[in-house]
Parts: structure tokens; sequence; C-alpha cells
């Protein structure tokens, strides 16, 4: 087993002990938003929005990219649980500026005339400012989004905690 379990296992047992009222949330976020961001553990989205636990969903992937699946899970937020506003945060010293499509292919050299691999946008960010755009406008602009969400984009810095937006 891995060397956190332990801790992990231990760590929930005495959360679950003082868990409280958290019972009595309910499954709609309470302030009817959803947050898109990276899942860099460096993150707090609900802190560094000034949230509390029932007031957002979070939806996390590697970048806090409006990838297919993403998209999927905000439209989900919104026709079976009522959000209306959209967060695509996006964040500095990111991983998936470091590398492109053609770094992350050649991870996997062994591999000879994948047609998955070949086809993989692996999201990667080599203009912060400009991604939050794209994704912002993919999520506008699909065809399953009510013009009636709002979508904000957003890049918080890691090393001030501040959230700028991205226009």
């Amino acid at each position: 087993m891995g060397s956190s379990y332990a801790d992990i296992i231990e760590s929930n047992k005495k959360y679950s002990e003082n868990f409280g009222d958290k019972k009595n949330l309910p499954v709609p976020p309470i302030k009817n938003i959803v947050i898109l961001t990276c899942m860099d553990s460096r993150l707090e989205p609900l802190k560094f929005a000034g949230l509390n636990l029932g007031d957002a969903h979070i939806v996390r992937n590697a970048g806090g990219r409006a990838s297919d699946d993403a998209i999927r899970s905000l439209i989900i937020s919104y026709k079976m649980l009522g959000t209306n506003e959209f967060y695509v945060i996006h964040h500095s010293d990111c991983g998936m500026e470091s590398f492109t499509n053609e770094d992350m292919k050649s991870k996997f050299e062994g591999i000879k005339h994948n047609t998955e691999l070949e086809n993989i946008d692996w999201l990667t960010i080599s203009d912060r400012e400009e991604s939050v755009r794209n994704d912002v406008e993919k999520i506008k602009t699909h065809p399953l989004v009510s013009d009636d969400i709002q979508v904000f984009g957003f890049i918080y810095e890691v090393k001030t905690g501040k959230l700028l937006e991205v226009k």
C-alpha cells in the first residue's frame, strides 16, 4: 500500500467523528456556481474564492482546461443542479506550461502507430491568458451551454493568492 494510506484512513476516521451538520448540505451548490480549475495541489478553490463547503461545484483537471469532460460536468451542474455562473480559473506556475503535446507524446515512445495517442490534445498551455480566453469562449459557444450562463475567466497567482480577471 501507498505510504499515505494509513494516514488517510486515520485522518478520515477523525474527520467523520466530527462531521456535524455537513450531512445537511444540499446537493445543488448554495451559490449556484461552478469553478473549473487545475488539479494543482497548491490551489484551494473554495478558500481563494471566499466560499464555504456546499457553496460551489469544483471541477478539476490538469490545467483547469475546458476539455470535453469538463464541459460535460459544467452542463450537468447547470441542467441538473441549477448553477448559472461558471468560473474558469487557470494559475501561474502551472505544470501544463512546461511541456508541449509533442513532449507528452514522446513519453510513449515505445507505442507505435497508436491512433489514440496521435489524436490526443493534451491541452498544454503556451499563453496563460490566451488559454483562459479560449476556454471561456469554448464554454460560451458550446451548443448545450445556455446564453443565460455567465462565464468568467481568471488567473490565480500562486505566489500571492490573488485572482486576476482575464477579459
